[in-house]
């Protein structure tokens, strides 16, 4: 069965920093991309960013780029976020998610993504 666990989110003051880690199990979790997405109270599901299965190659939304780093640790099953320059507008629950397919690329469409975690709140706020 897979399981994708997120921890690390909190409330951070504007200009801060948080790093996110999904635990994953339950697949051979350095053969699949992976990604982020999240979602504001409110809004759509939005991906963020995404890293293949070997952890060289990234991808980012606009609206993190330069702020957000995606990496994966393939020898313990964890993909993070590290997250600096916090605005309020990041304020949402993170959600990591397993790409469907084995391939060597992947795409940023979330209906590729069928498994997902539960998420972790991150508030942004002063």
């Amino acid at each position: 069965e897979v399981q994708l666990v997120e921890s690390g989110g909190g409330l951070v003051q504007p200009g801060g920093s948080l790093r996110l880690s999904c635990a994953a199990s339950g697949f051979t979790f350095s053969t699949y991309a992976m990604s982020w997405v999240r979602q504001a109270p409110g809004k759509r599901l939005d991906w963020v960013s995404g890293v293949n299965s070997g952890g060289d190659s990234t991808n980012y939304a606009a609206s993190v780029l330069g702020r957000f780093t995606i990496s994966r640790d393939n020898a313990h099953n964890t993909l993070y976020l590290q997250m600096n320059s916090l605005k309020p507008e990041d304020t949402a629950v993170y959600i990591c998610a397993k790409y469907d397919h084995d391939t060597t690329w992947y795409t940023r469409d979330l209906n590729d993504y069928t498994y997902r975690g539960q998420g972790t709140q991150v508030t942004v706020s002063s």
